[in-house]
């Protein structure tokens, strides 16, 4: 069982950055793969970055390449998203998952959420 809380977002300005962080419980979290998700009101959940959970292989959707890094510390049970150049499209609830597949970009792959805090850019 792993249960995620993240923490870090809110209002930014075209252009600014932001910093989300996801904490993790549990003794097996660096098993894990961990991904951060986004959701826009009206649209699907979306995959946004994603990172192995052994060699810390990354995998970002092509619109956040360049700007966005995801990188975690097992010894902390911690995964951040680190989010530059923020668009008004980047705008969305993000959520933090857990799951066991390397690497996967679909939701149904992940069998634990965080919450989802909000992401909010004005143009």
């Amino acid at each position: 069982q792993v249960q995620l809380v993240e923490s870090g977002g809110g209002l930014v300005q075209a252009g600014g950055s932001l910093r989300l962080s996801c904490a993790g419980s549990g003794r097996t979290f660096n098993r894990y793969s961990m991904a951060w998700f986004r959701q826009a009101p009206g649209k699907e959940r979306e995959f946004v970055a994603g990172i192995s959970w052994g060699l810390s292989t990354t995998q970002y959707t092509d619109s956040v390449k360049g700007r966005f890094t995801i990188s975690r510390d097992n010894a902390k049970n911690t995964v951040d998203l680190q989010m530059n150049s923020l668009k008004p499209e980047d705008t969305a609830a993000y959520y933090c998952a857990a799951g066991t597949s390397f690497l996967a970009v679909t939701s149904g792959s992940y069998a634990y959420w965080g919450q989802g805090i909000q992401v909010t850019v004005s143009s």
